[in-house]
């Protein structure tokens, strides 16, 4: 488990290096679905999304023993990114494990940060062996993309901004992958805003948390098959698991097709490009897959999509 003082650590640490990303609101937004909704813009923070919260928070404790023998991730692009990019601002060097598919929109900056990408087939290779290997053989040091305390508490920080800024809001959503995020999310709310409903969003095809809280126990799925390449995740995280257990609410799905809508109306409506994963949220508000009231925080949790996909999934 993470404390409150973890992500205050957290956030002193990103203070001056990460982007305080805006709040953006909407009227047409908060007449559609009744009530006033803050996304949090986390397209806009440095590497596209909000995965150098925690990778930076990670990397900048390392000693200079460990950043002198460099680091290693696994991760579908995002958090490859903020590790290169993290690992660029340190001074250290990075290697990372990218599934073959990954949006080239990500391999291309995950290699413009600097790092040194080995490409993998998820679908039939398991990255947290291949990873563990890697770091092994090479004497890296492995930054887990979510089932990490420094992580979590990195991510955590998207919480605290929001609520310094809004600190009455009624429900927070947010979108789950390996739960890095939301349980980062989640301590934050459970102690500065009790009364604050915190609301998971999965795609159909990668429910593996809400499973896994119907059974009281992680279970593991196979690789997803969604266009939320960020969510593409097979079973929640060990520690992040606890903290999602004890601390959030509910989990809820969205299909592919409902994320597409959410990113649309991001676009046409508020000027915003966001990736599938960083649309969860909101579509799941969009869909009605939820009852939302009063104030509502959503995490937009990333953007970084190329214009040839976009274009592909809103055809």
């Amino acid at each position: 488990m993470i404390e409150l003082e973890d992500v205050r650590d957290a956030a002193r640490r990103l203070d001056g290096v990460a982007n305080r990303t805006p709040l953006l609101t909407s009227r047409a937004l908060n007449e559609a679905v009744g009530a006033d909704l803050f996304l949090k813009a986390e397209n806009l923070q440095r590497g596209g999304a909000f995965k150098f919260r925690g990778a930076f928070n990670k990397i900048s404790t390392l000693s200079q023993e460990e950043l002198g023998r460099g680091v290693t991730t696994f991760s579908s692009g995002n958090h490859a990114q903020a590790v290169a990019l993290a690992a660029r601002i340190t001074g250290t060097t990075a290697t990372i494990l990218m599934p073959e598919d990954a949006p080239e929109v990500k391999l291309a900056a995950t290699r413009g940060y600097g790092a040194e990408v080995i490409t993998y087939n998820r679908y039939e290779e398991n990255r947290t062996e291949l990873g563990n290997k890697l770091a092994e053989e090479r004497g890296l040091t492995l930054i887990h993309p979510y089932d990490d305390p420094l992580i979590m508490a990195g991510q955590g920080t998207v919480a605290l901004e929001m609520l310094e800024e809004v600190p009455d809001l009624d429900i927070l959503v947010v979108p789950v992958g390996g739960g890095g995020l939301i349980s980062g999310c989640a301590t934050v709310v459970r102690s500065l805003a009790t009364s604050t409903s915190v609301i998971g969003v999965e795609p159909e095809a990668g429910d593996d948390t809400k499973r896994s809280l119907q059974a009281g126990h992680r279970v593991s799925i196979d690789v997803p098959r969604t266009i939320a390449d960020g969510q593409q995740v097979e079973t929640p995280g060990e520690i992040t698991f606890e903290v999602i257990k004890d601390k959030v609410d509910d989990i809820v799905l969205v299909s592919d097709a409902e994320i597409v809508g959410a990113m649309a109306f991001l676009f046409e409506r508020m000027k915003t490009v966001a990736e599938p994963s960083g649309a969860a949220a909101l579509a799941a508000i969009l869909a009605r897959k939820l009852d939302v009231a009063g104030k509502v925080g959503v995490v937009i949790s990333g953007g970084n999509v190329g214009i040839e996909r976009f274009l592909s999934l809103l055809s």
